[in-house]
């Protein structure tokens, strides 16, 4: 009796815990998920995922190890025509070919992807068998790698199926994909953690993508090497991705006033909303880019710098990965689609381009400065992780606090000064505000609600950052 006592008692306590948790102590935890949804609007559960990482020195060459594990015998690499010079692809090829994998390769990646270069990806990924995926590169190559691996499994679907509403049906994955494995080469987009594959939609010129939890890449290889390659531009404008994937993951909508309720888990998206388990690798991400990131884009040799950058990238992957992100990525995708004659530095590419890291934080001062009061206190918190002294300051001043720190980290890197020196001015603004509208997977979960005004507003005081 004594020892069934002891158990109830310990039952009770643990009920008694449970209930204290902020995740669950509301009453709609008590019951199924349907049933909940009945009678709530929003949701009240989050889900975490991400792709396996190996991380270590030199590990792309474990990788013909890993697909031959896979029993793999028809392997599909995927990379761009710049990378498969370069000594990623060749240590990925020279690891398949040690391991007597047989395998083709795809080099016509095309950096910031198109709906015409993922549908050229996917008629590559459909002329053959292919059991196993592998992308070696920056997010560009991920992503299509993702969508080449859907499509070949989906044959019969139509491009726009799986696309993101409301520009595509948004329509659930519900079939199995082969095997990818992500050998990521720069440090920003994250991909390698990622459910989610973003291309330019040329008919709106605007950036849309494909969000499913079965896009996440099977493994993710963290090579560090591989970032010594990078060139100095290129290593900024993938850190500043990584800043605002950490920044807008951290402050984005809590996962528990999203809407709507999914009435089924397999609709619940990919974005939640902040959560608890986000939140924590979104502020640890934050702080090495603070740590690091200048060093890392003023010395190409620094490798602890470049390796920490590396890490950051995956950690700021799986915290955006579950929470998502909103405005600074919603903004982001018109002023890369619209691109006019910008020539982006250190990249190796015959069209005009806004890169996807310099495009997203262009607009972020503005937009932390219109976010911060529906959550000044996690505002503060990134500034001051950022460098800022916030000893003083007042919860109403968190968003101009955010905004100065952000434009003198910015200003250290040598960024554009606004939008106005990547070839846009005020005439462009309502094509800008049109581009963003669509963007409801991302814009939806601002903590702040928007109007059309407010997006000019911030495109417009996105025009000059100095």
């Amino acid at each position: 009796m004594a020892a069934r006592d002891r158990v109830v008692h310990l039952m009770r306590q643990l009920e008694r815990a449970a209930c204290r948790c902020p995740a669950h102590s509301n009453t709609f935890h008590q019951g199924a998920g349907a049933a909940a949804c009945t009678v709530r609007k929003t949701d009240y559960a989050f889900e975490m995922a991400s792709s396996n990482i190996r991380y270590g020195e030199g590990v792309s060459r474990e990788i013909g190890m890993d697909v031959r594990n896979l029993g793999a015998r028809n392997v599909c690499v995927m990379t761009d025509s710049n990378l498969s010079r370069l000594p990623p692809v060749k240590a990925v090829l020279e690891s398949l070919s040690h391991n007597g994998v047989r395998f083709r390769v795809y080099d016509s990646v095309r950096v910031e992807p198109t709906d015409t270069s993922f549908k050229e990806a996917i008629s590559f990924a459909k002329s053959d068998s292919f059991d196993v995926y592998v992308a070696v590169g920056g997010g560009s190559v991920i992503d299509t790698c993702k969508a080449a691996n859907l499509y070949a499994c989906h044959p019969d679907a139509d491009f726009l199926d799986f696309v993101n509403a409301p520009i595509g049906k948004g329509r659930p994955v519900t079939g199995a994909l082969k095997p990818l494995i992500a050998v990521p080469t720069t440090a920003g987009t994250g991909s390698e953690t990622t459910g989610v594959a973003i291309f330019d939609y040329e008919p709106l010129k605007a950036k849309t993508g494909i969000a499913s939890r079965a896009l996440r890449p099977t493994l993710g290889i963290v090579d560090p090497l591989h970032t010594l390659s990078m060139p100095e531009r290129v290593a900024a404008n993938s850190g500043f991705d990584v800043l605002c994937h950490a920044l807008e993951s951290y402050t984005a909508l809590p996962y528990h006033q999203r809407s709507p309720c999914p009435p089924d888990p397999l609709l619940r998206p990919a974005y939640q909303g902040s959560n608890p388990i986000s939140d924590v690798w979104s502020r640890h991400a934050l702080r090495v880019v603070a740590q690091f990131m200048k060093r890392a884009v003023r010395d190409p040799e620094d490798l602890e710098a470049r390796s920490s950058m590396h890490l950051a990238s995956v950690f700021a992957g799986i915290g955006f990965g579950n929470a998502g992100v909103h405005l600074c990525h919603g903004m982001s995708y018109p002023i890369a689609g619209n691109v006019k004659t910008h020539t982006a530095k250190g990249y190796s590419v015959e069209h005009a381009l806004v890169p996807h890291g310099l495009s997203v934080v262009l607009t972020a001062p503005a937009v932390f400065n219109f976010t911060a009061p529906m959550c000044p206190e996690r505002h503060l918190e990134a500034a001051e992780i950022l460098g800022a002294d916030i000893r003083q300051v007042k919860m109403k001043d968190a968003g101009p606090l955010l905004a100065d720190t952000l434009r003198s980290f910015l200003f250290d890197l040598q960024v554009e000064d606004g939008l106005s020196a990547v070839g846009y001015s005020k005439d462009d603004v309502p094509a800008l505000v049109r581009g963003t509208v669509p963007q409801e997977r991302v814009t939806k979960l601002s903590p702040r609600e928007h109007s059309e005004e407010d997006l000019s507003e911030m495109f417009l005081a996105s025009m000059k950052l100095y």
